[in-house]
């Protein structure tokens, strides 16, 4: 069934003939792309009412098209660019069903977010079904891509869909398509997948938990709790964890670093490695190498520049548009010269223009 969504005028390659919620200055560039403001941020949005239950994590294809997947929801939507929102996968169930058939009859357990390739083919962390499933675009069919479907460590250097995961949290693909990148969360381990020839490795981890020394091989190091990784343009590969508050980077040299978070959980801006995060979940890339983190306790969006070293708060807590406040935000996206933000808890989804947010602008409230 086709559910009508709260749409902006979805500029990335049409103009749609749908409600608009661009708002005015300041942070004009905030707009709404499923959902509308709250009440408390001066409109009449109702997080009960909304289309989606707990969206965690979106991704486009190469037409334009967005897709969206809900944890405790259990479905996947798809937005088109006439601004029809439809539920496209999944039954609300938490359950492993459908592999082999329609992309319409699957079932999961816990989608933590979604990586589509530019032919359409769709990749989903299914995440306590320890696993990530594939949609093939051309015959709308469901497979699992990688895992057993049980909790488990092995098969490096083998076949991804014999080897064991173990709370397959976040998966993304890097620039050029080739490698999908997974952070197996309890495995305390992050893997890549070889798209073409499907064999899995680790590139980070060693299977204990601590903070990892900076310099040393991310293979023979521990890791706190990896649960998101994306990888830049020049092959490095991020790893952000959660309650280790902090930013990592694999270098394609092979060694680890800590390149944001001091390890407190608290709320700083600044130089990066003096910052701190509050349970920060998702990260995404942008075209310029910056990494953009959603910062779940702290309601905050947060950005790492790699070459200046610091990192700024982009949106939430007054920053970016004064009036937005943020509730678990647990996905970020960068799309088409757009950053795009899923509110979780208040089940709708935003998007910005890089410079809508002043970097001297104080928290509202201060």
């Amino acid at each position: 069934m086709l559910i009508r969504a709260l749409v902006i005028s979805f500029a990335l390659l049409v103009t749609l003939p749908a409600i608009s919620f661009a708002f005015d200055e300041p942070g004009a560039g905030v707009e709404l792309v499923v959902g509308g403001r709250l009440v408390v941020e001066g409109g009449d949005w109702e997080p009960k009412s909304s289309p989606l239950l707990r969206p965690f994590g979106v991704d486009f294809d190469s037409t334009g098209q967005m897709f969206i997947v809900e944890l405790e929801g259990g479905r996947v939507h798809r937005l088109s660019l006439d601004g029809d929102l439809s539920q496209v996968s999944g039954d609300g169930s938490k359950s492993y069903l459908g592999d082999g058939g329609p992309f319409a009859e699957a079932t999961y357990n816990g989608m933590h977010n979604i990586a589509a390739t530019p032919n359409g083919d769709l990749y989903i962390a299914d995440s306590w079904n320890h696993c990530v499933r594939r949609l093939d675009a051309k015959a709308d069919t469901i497979s699992t891509f990688a895992g057993t479907g049980q909790s488990g460590f092995g098969g490096d250097g083998g076949p991804a869909r014999q080897a064991g995961f173990d709370f397959i949290m976040c998966i993304s693909l890097n620039p050029a398509n080739k490698i999908l990148h997974v952070a197996d969360l309890k495995n305390r381990r992050v893997r890549a997948i070889d798209l073409k020839t499907r064999v899995v490795s680790t590139i980070a981890g060693n299977g204990q938990k601590g903070r990892p020394v900076d310099g040393h091989q991310a293979t023979e190091s521990p890791l706190e709790d990896p649960r998101a990784v994306a990888a830049d343009s020049k092959g490095n590969v991020y790893v952000l964890e959660r309650n280790g508050n902090a930013l990592r980077v694999v270098k394609t040299d092979g060694t680890i670093h800590t390149v944001a978070g001091s390890g407190k959980n608290g709320f700083v801006d600044g130089p990066a490695l003096s910052a701190e995060f509050g349970s920060p979940k998702h990260i995404c890339v942008d075209d310029a190498d910056n990494v953009y983190i959603a910062d779940d306790q702290n309601k905050a969006i947060r950005k790492y520049d790699p070459v200046k070293k610091t990192v700024q708060t982009v949106l939430g807590r007054g920053y970016g548009d004064e009036r937005i406040q943020l509730l678990n935000p647990h996905g970020v996206c960068w799309q088409r010269g757009w950053l795009y933000v899923v509110d979780t808890s208040h089940n709708r989804i935003l998007r910005l223009k890089p410079g809508s947010w002043l970097g001297d602008h104080q928290p509202f409230g201060r």
